[in-house]
C-alpha cells in the first residue's frame, strides 16, 4: 500500500447466520494511484470516493475504481455528504455524474453515501434532525429514482444518534456500513437487525 492509509470494511452478516468474512477496503484520493495487481489477491471488495459536496471529485478516481475491476474485485463508489453545501438531490444526481452509477454486471456494489462527522464544522452541519432525515431521503431517493437500487448509507452509531435522532426510516431500503473500530460492531442504528459492511479498523 505503500505507506497508505487504507481503511477496512469487514464482512456481510445476514440475520441468524453469519457468512465467512469478505475482506475489503475503502480508498481516496489520500492513497493515490493503487496497484492492484499487488492488492487484488487479499481483497474481495473495494470502494472508492468519487465525490464530495457538489464541489469535488477523486482525482485518482479512475485508477481507484477500474482498476479492482480489471483485476477481479468487487467495486463500488462513495460520496461524502456536505448537507449545507446543496441538497440531498443535487449531491445525488453529481454522484451519479462522476462515478457514482450502479450496474447489474455482479461486480458492481451500489453506490455508498458518506455520511458522518463534518470535517469543516458544526457535528451535523447545522442541520435538525428532521432536516437531516430529509436530506438523506432526498439522497436515497434520487438514487434510487435514477439507479434502480438504493444506496449504502455508510455512518457511526454515535453520529447517526446525534444527526438524524437515531431514524428507523432507512433500514427497509438502505443496507447500511458501520464504522466501529474496536472487537466488535456495538449497537446498530435502529432497524437494522445486522450490518452488510463493517469498518473496523482506519488503516492495514
Amino acid at each position: 500500500f505503500a505507506g497508505s492509509t487504507v481503511h477496512f470494511a469487514g464482512s456481510m452478516l445476514r440475520p441468524a447466520a453469519a457468512v465467512p468474512q469478505l475482506p475489503g477496503i475503502d480508498v481516496s484520493g489520500y492513497q493515490g494511484n493503487i496497484n492492484w495487481a499487488n492488492v487484488a489477491p487479499y481483497i474481495d471488495f473495494s470502494y472508492a470516493k468519487a465525490t464530495e459536496g457538489t464541489y469535488y471529485t477523486n482525482p485518482d478516481f479512475y485508477n481507484q475504481y477500474e482498476g479492482p475491476y480489471d483485476y477481479g474485485v468487487i467495486r463500488g463508489a462513495y460520496h461524502f455528504a456536505i448537507p449545507n453545501n446543496s441538497s440531498g438531490e443535487a449531491q445525488a444526481n453529481y454522484f451519479l455524474a462522476h462515478g457514482g452509477g450502479w450496474s447489474a454486471d455482479g461486480k458492481t456494489l451500489p453506490g455508498a453515501l458518506d455520511i458522518e462527522y463534518n470535517p469543516y464544522g458544526a457535528t451535523c452541519y447545522g442541520l435538525s434532525q428532521a432536516s437531516m432525515v430529509s436530506w438523506i431521503h432526498a439522497f436515497a431517493n434520487e438514487y434510487h429514482a435514477r439507479e434502480g437500487v438504493y444506496p449504502v448509507i455508510y455512518s457511526a452509531y454515535d453520529w447517526w444518534s446525534t444527526g438524524t435522532g437515531s431514524n428507523s426510516g432507512f433500514a427497509a431500503s438502505s443496507p447500511f456500513w458501520i464504522a466501529k473500530y474496536a472487537a466488535t460492531t456495538g449497537t446498530l442504528p435502529a432497524g437494522y437487525g445486522y450490518y452488510t459492511f463493517w469498518q473496523h479498523a482506519d488503516s492495514g
